[in-house]
């Protein structure tokens, strides 16, 4: 039975990873049931307010300090995760389910050489192991697993586990220097979406699909969006045409996504798509064609021109925010 948890808490540029808070919030409600000890590592620079996570049930973090490691480094996170680990004698270690959870989590399981398990949506520690569930065949189907190796490594999905409101409790922060880190590999050049909401996070997103006909009518996703204070989502389509960053692109080969809201505009519903999106809690789909697989996924349907029906939407809903 395990009896230490630790959290990676993740960073970008100097700011908490809400997804991180979320996975802080999990575990302790486990670690207070167990009574087992939780607590939590960063790695970065200067790193804004990780007392705070403190309210959402970790008593101590250990930020590992740097001026080279501001930003992500596979090499230098994994081997400082992996030794903090075994220094520590942590059992069940957890990552978010991001881009850098989903590449940092292997390696350090892989040096570790114990069990991996990514995207979950549900895990519990009973006492003959740790259980999780995942979802598979592209969110059909969801899967019970039960990791049997003596450390247990694995990625949460964001937005899927409720991080709530904090308390007033604050972290212990420990500053650990990091002194010659290892930066084998290292970020060169970092290309940051100004003022944009990651899709990864948002609690409302708007995705448009091929049924945009261009990049020039994006602006129609983007000011929905706007209205609703939401992320702008693409298909792998319109990434693959060049028409938005595949930051943006929800899908099997781009981000998975839990809103609870989601409006694909114009998507068709392949099934690489419906992977990266179905676990949304409220879909919404407006789409010409009556017959196109998003339908039989999504709560509400609007059968129908996205050009007529869209900016339609905008308008009611900028009169009740009125």
């Amino acid at each position: 039975m395990a009896n230490k948890i630790l959290v990676f808490i993740e960073q970008r540029n100097g700011q908490i990873k809400k997804s991180s808070l979320e996975a802080i919030k999990a575990a302790s409600e486990i670690a207070k049931k167990q009574s087992l000890l939780l607590e939590a590592v960063a790695i970065g620079n200067e790193i804004d307010n990780l007392e705070v996570s403190g309210g959402f049930g970790t008593a101590k973090v250990t930020h590992l300090k740097n001026s080279e490691l501001e930003n992500y480094s596979p090499s230098a996170y994994a081997n400082l995760v992996y030794e903090f680990i075994k220094e520590n004698d942590f059992d069940v270690i957890l990552f978010s389910n991001t881009s850098i959870g989903k590449d940092l989590a292997p390696r350090v399981a892989a040096k570790l050489d114990c069990g991996v398990v990514t995207d979950c949506i549900f895990f519990d520690l009973l006492p003959d192991g740790l259980v999780v569930t995942r979802p598979i065949y592209g969110g059909k189907t969801l899967l019970d697993l039960k990791i049997a190796s003596p450390r247990k490594v694995i990625t949460l999905r964001p937005n899927v586990f409720n991080a709530g409101t904090p308390d007033e409790n604050k972290a212990d922060v420990v500053i650990t220097n990091v002194t010659e880190p290892n930066l084998s590999t290292k970020t060169i050049d970092l290309k940051k979406s100004e003022g944009k909401i990651d899709v990864a996070e948002a609690d409302i997103i708007v995705s448009g699909g091929r049924g945009i006909k261009g990049p020039e009518h994006f602006k129609l996703v983007e000011e929905l969006a706007d209205t609703l204070g939401a992320a702008c989502g693409a298909s792998r389509a319109v990434v693959d045409a060049g028409w938005r960053s595949h930051s943006e692109q929800v899908g099997q080969t781009g981000k998975t996504v839990s809103p609870t809201l989601y409006i694909a505009l114009g998507i068709s519903g392949a099934i690489q798509h419906l992977a990266g999106m179905r676990s949304s809690k409220y879909i919404v789909a407006i789409n010409k064609d009556k017959d196109a697989p998003i339908f039989q996924v999504a709560d509400y349907g609007i059968v129908g021109d996205l050009f007529e029906v869209v900016p339609t939407l905008i308008s009611e809903i900028k009169k009740i925010k009125a």
